[in-house]
């Protein structure tokens, strides 16, 4: 058992509206339906472990891409999306915010029984990995949102989050049981009964060290567990600024999307026919997918692809994101039917607009990329909290 990282982010108070919070639901279906059908249930949940390709996530589904709210926005997401295709996906999603973290040992007891997981250790683990944030480790943050993902083998990561009065902020932890899986992978020799699927056994004498550590991280020095876990600190200000992404990378995705169209590359016909607009949120979605963990230095790179529910750094424009959940959605059917052209389209989109970083160098003016998304967003159906976007008085002097 192993905290694998932690996220600061300011205190951010608002809410979902229902147009966003539905997206995001199928948003987050399809990536986590692409990770398992790509890489296996296991990459969903050491994914969901990186605080980076968290707070990139959050921000590619339209969510203010610092606020403590990606938290429970996210996970309450992915949740209700997730939860009914569990058996399909081998993923299950426990606890929440409040009331529902508090439910997190009955969702793992009543998952135990149709999956032959060992249901009283899981919620050790739960109450464990809450036990050692909120109390072992005198930080300053109560928690008020647990969440226990695991997979139907055993496998789970913790995505957890307390709030301090104080500073005005949030701290997200995450754990990850890896240091746990060689003991799904090897049961007793003698267990008797009818075999139910994998089970976890820590009265195997193997167990013993992974128990030890158990017990022994609640009492370790903080300092030193922070320094060995991935750490992720946003800034206060709300607005994206250009310190806050790396123009490089985002850069070779606005070059790929508006000035290379995907017929100049013969192994993207397959996506053929998406504006420019599309083509660009779906880059960022695709890197999401595909990306490895050094491509999630800055998650506020990612709100380039569907903007923030508060207009930042512009509106969500919504026929956009409607586009590329389509497009994710056939890929996705069609690869389980066995036709995967159009997912490798998809997944080489990713690796086109890295390969064009090599030799790139940015010369778009920062300010004025969000100045031309703001001022298009009407044609796309830009939304926030506040309400739609509206033709700019400029445009509307022409006709």
């Amino acid at each position: 058992m192993k905290r694998s990282g932690s996220a600061d982010l300011p205190l951010h108070y608002g809410y979902v509206p229902q147009w966003l919070a539905e997206r995001m639901a199928k948003l987050g279906l399809a990536v986590v339906e692409t990770i398992v059908l790509d890489y296996g249930k296991d990459e969903v949940l050491r994914r969901l472990s990186d605080p980076f390709w968290f707070q990139s996530l959050g921000a590619v589904m339209g969510m203010d891409w610092h606020s403590s709210g990606i938290t429970t926005s996210v996970m309450g997401a992915l949740k209700r999306a997730v939860n009914p295709r569990s058996r399909e996906l081998g993923i299950y999603i426990c606890g929440g915010k409040g009331n529902h973290s508090r439910n997190t040992p009955n969702e793992l007891l009543k998952i135990s029984e149709s999956t032959g997981l060992d249901g009283n250790y899981l919620v050790k683990c739960s109450k464990l990995s809450a036990k050692v944030d909120n109390t072992a480790i005198q930080d300053g943050f109560q928690l008020y949102t647990h969440n226990f993902i695991l997979s139907d083998e055993g496998k789970w990561t913790v995505v957890q989050q307390g709030m301090s009065a104080q500073s005005k902020t949030a701290r997200r932890y995450h754990w990850h049981s890896d240091a746990l899986t060689s003991f799904v992978d090897d049961p007793h020799t003698s267990i008797y009964g009818k075999n139910t699927g994998y089970i976890l056994n820590m009265a195997d004498k193997t167990a013993a060290p992974s128990r030890n550590g158990v017990m022994q991280i609640a009492g370790e020095n903080p300092e030193t567990m922070l320094k060995e876990i991935s750490k992720l600190v946003m800034p206060v200000h709300h607005d994206v600024q250009a310190k806050d992404v790396d123009l490089k990378r985002l850069g070779a995705v606005l070059w790929l999307a508006h000035e290379k169209r995907p017929a100049d590359f013969e192994e993207l016909l397959l996506l053929e026919g998406l504006g420019p607009r599309t083509l660009q949120s779906l880059a960022l979605v695709s890197e999401v997918i595909h990306g490895t963990p050094s491509r999630f230095k800055d998650p506020a790179r990612f709100s380039f692809a569907h903007g923030g529910k508060d207009g930042h750094p512009f509106p969500v424009p919504i026929k956009i994101y409607d586009e590329t959940l389509g497009v994710l959605q056939t890929a996705i059917h069609k690869a389980k039917l066995g036709q995967n052209e159009k997912n490798e389209a998809i997944k080489r989109l990713h690796k086109i607009a890295e390969n064009a970083e090599k030799d790139f160098t940015p010369n778009a003016n920062f300010e004025q990329v969000i100045e031309t998304e703001r001022k298009n967003s009407w044609k796309y159906g830009g939304s926030t909290v506040f309400g739609k976007a509206k033709k700019p008085v400029e445009q509307l002097r022409l006709f």
